[in-house]
């Protein structure tokens, strides 16, 4: 009996093995076949099954806790360091002497910046994803006061007197002005669309705020990003417009005071995505005002014909206004300056040779005297006070680099401490950030997708006919659950969105490696959050308008009691807690160039922060979407409404956020699930 059963059960684990290894193996290699639209990726569950896994202790188990150095500042006798870790919410004390972390001051989330006071006893903070600044007294080295701010703190600066803090708020598109004295804002001023860099002219009367994205406008327009002027003793503000350029991230003053400097892109988003293979789809410069003048803003670039240096960050000039440096995060390069050389180049009186600057890939020979190679994503930069040396964050590295400023060696490294191993998610975040696998490196996926988000740009992606199918760029914030993507869903996964496809219709050069790709894939699917939505919904406590807009988005019946057909009803295809049912749906907003398909159905979260809207990018605001392409009633009823309920709707819309700061949401959805079943 006993022989028997040792019979059946080997007979039973042949038989096992048999089936695990032909037909099981086949399936295994169609699953994988059809999630990454090619036929030979390593059949290897653990490739993919265990970075994007949501089980938290496998999560904290592949994953390690980074700091992420975004921005720093170094005192006037260098002999410290302080050094915003964005991933840890903290400040960082690093002793330069030994190269030593010596404190970790926790701060708001995702801080952004620090400066330090002229006593060098305080230290001010930014805190991007808490609407507050940091105090902190550097002899206690603990935060001794928070001072709030407009939403999105990101740029902060000191006037001279140090009287007032101008704080830019980068969701708010304004700039706090906070007095000191009181810790209360006394006036608060607007600026470009979404601003972040700031800077303050040698004798202290004015302040420039540099802005990221293009004002609203036709895809056939001349693209239009603003620069904001801040007169610091009337404390009025005035707009400069700087065309065909957007992503300014910093700016820097010279010593002399003659010339403003702000990091740029050129975007050629106007034209096929086939030009790539012949250059010129993103160039990346510098904008260089000349003060005194009329204001004019001359553009040159840092790219060369054949190597382009993406993503421009920061840009520092030294002391005695002979050299500039910028850091291009997208090929881990600085580009240093010579000023004199920018000055000659601006003595040309030709408005027309002055500008053609702007597209000459040959002129960077003329002005650039070095490119020096830095770790991965160099970031925020600053010098020492007598400008000797330049400090770099490297980001992605968790190390601050220290170079020459005259020799422009590289002095030495700092290891701020972070985790040794790199994880699969962190090596997808610097794939994310490089654009090492573009022709050329001429853009990174960040170039089009700043801060995991999107740019807010319309793109010609030259499909099968040139000019048709315009697609407005879709945000990446925790876009992982909301298959398939892409506007018409072609792609059913990531692995698609950024394999084959990726490299065919956009980087136009060899397609990511699988490990690479398992490792992109791995952090866009669980590593990129949403920031919490402070400005229309900071606790998740709808105000009176959102309420009544809630009741609307959840109607069954229009306001003459008839039944909204099901398919039209708002809540329908987009519920909680993503705003998105991942269903294909005819709105009736397909342009006259679009070829005929169904769209996928967008997730709404943080919707107020994606403007423009549509999937040609063709409604400016929320409201267009009904008032200007909705009026025939087929993307939700809305035509019976009054302003004041369109209104209501459109301010609960922009209440929309994560779920992972929406716990009604969530409630909601459970309840949905239950009713159904």
């Amino acid at each position: 009996m006993n022989r028997l059963k040792i019979y059946v059960i080997t007979g039973l684990l042949i038989g096992l093995v048999i089936l695990i290894l032909y037909p099981g193996r086949q399936m295994a290699r169609d699953h994988v076949n059809e999630r990454t639209a090619v036929t030979d990726h390593p059949l290897l569950c653990t490739s993919c099954h265990v970075p994007l896994s949501k089980n938290k202790l496998i999560t904290k188990l592949i994953n390690s806790d980074y700091y992420s150095p975004f921005n720093l500042t170094v005192d006037q006798n260098n002999k410290w360091a302080y050094v915003v870790a964005q991933d840890t919410d903290e400040l960082l004390v690093v002793d330069l002497e030994t190269k030593v972390v010596v404190t970790k001051i926790k701060v708001g989330q995702h801080p952004h910046s620090v400066i330090l006071d002229q006593t060098g006893k305080k230290a001010y903070v930014s805190n991007e994803w808490s609407d507050y600044v940091s105090v902190i007294d550097l002899a206690l080295l603990e935060v001794v006061d928070i001072i709030p701010a407009g939403n999105g703190p990101a740029g902060i600066i000191l006037d001279q007197n140090e009287t007032h803090l101008y704080v830019v708020n980068a969701y708010g598109s304004d700039v706090s002005v906070i007095e000191l004295k009181s810790k209360k804002e006394v006036r608060r001023l607007t600026a470009g669309n979404n601003p972040t860099g700031i800077a303050i002219s040698p004798q202290g009367e004015e302040i420039l705020v540099t802005g990221r994205r293009a004002n609203m406008a036709a895809y056939d327009e001349t693209l239009i990003t603003e620069l904001t002027l801040i007169n610091t003793h009337t404390q009025r503000a005035l707009k400069k417009n700087v065309e065909s350029a957007y992503l300014m991230e910093n700016a820097a003053y010279t010593p002399e005071g003659d010339l403003a400097m702000v990091t740029l892109i050129r975007p050629k988003n106007q034209i096929p995505s086939v030009q790539v293979e012949g250059g010129w789809m993103m160039t990346h410069g510098i904008g260089v005002i000349e003060r005194g003048k009329d204001g004019e803003i001359i553009q040159f670039l840092l790219d060369e014909p054949n190597a382009y240096y993406p993503d421009p960050f920061d840009i520092v000039i030294t002391p005695d206004g002979k050299k500039a440096f910028v850091s291009s995060s997208g090929v881990d390069m600085i580009s240093v300056i010579a000023i004199d050389s920018i000055r000659a180049m601006l003595r040309q009186t030709d408005s027309k040779v002055r500008k053609d600057y702007a597209n000459n890939l040959d002129l960077s020979r003329r002005f650039v005297i070095k490119r020096i190679k830095t770790g991965a994503n160099p970031k925020g930069m600053t010098l020492s006070f007598d400008g000797k040396k330049l400090f770099v964050a490297e980001q992605l590295g968790d190390k601050i680099s220290v170079f020459d400023t005259e020799t422009l060696e590289k002095v030495t490294s700092i290891d701020l401490g972070g985790p040794v191993s790199i994880s699969v998610a962190r090596k997808g975040r610097r794939l994310f950030n490089n654009a090492g696998h573009t022709f050329q490196t001429q853009y990174s996926c960040y170039t089009c997708h700043p801060d995991n988000h999107e740019d807010g740009l319309v793109y010609n992606m030259a499909g099968k006919q040139m000019g048709r199918n315009l697609t407005n760029t879709q945000s990446l914030h925790e876009v992982g659950d909301t298959a398939p993507f892409k506007w018409n869903g072609m792609n059913q996964t990531v692995y698609k969105q950024d394999g084959i496809r990726f490299s065919t219709v956009l980087t136009r050069t060899e397609q990511f490696s699988y490990d690479d790709l398992d490792a992109i894939s791995a952090y866009i699917m669980r590593s990129i959050k949403q920031p919490p939505n402070l400005m229309y919904n900071p606790k998740g406590e709808l105000t009176a308008s959102q309420q009544r807009g809630k009741v609307l988005y959840e109607r069954t019946e229009d306001n003459s009691g008839n039944l909204i057909p099901e398919n039209n009803r708002c809540v329908t295809c987009h519920p909680a807690p993503l705003y998105t049912n991942l269903k294909f749906a005819d709105v009736s907003t397909l342009a006259d160039t679009d070829d005929p398909i169904l769209f996928d159905t967008p997730h709404l979260t943080n919707v107020y922060a994606s403007a423009p809207y549509l999937h040609d990018g063709r409604a400016k605001t929320l409201e267009e979407i009904w008032t200007i392409y909705g009026t025939d009633d087929k993307h939700g009823y809305v035509n019976d409404m009054s302003k004041s309920d369109l209104n209501d709707l459109v301010n609960y819309l922009k209440s929309l956020r994560s779920p992972e700061y929406d716990k009604e949401a969530l409630d909601i959805q459970q309840s949905a699930l239950i009713y159904s079943n």
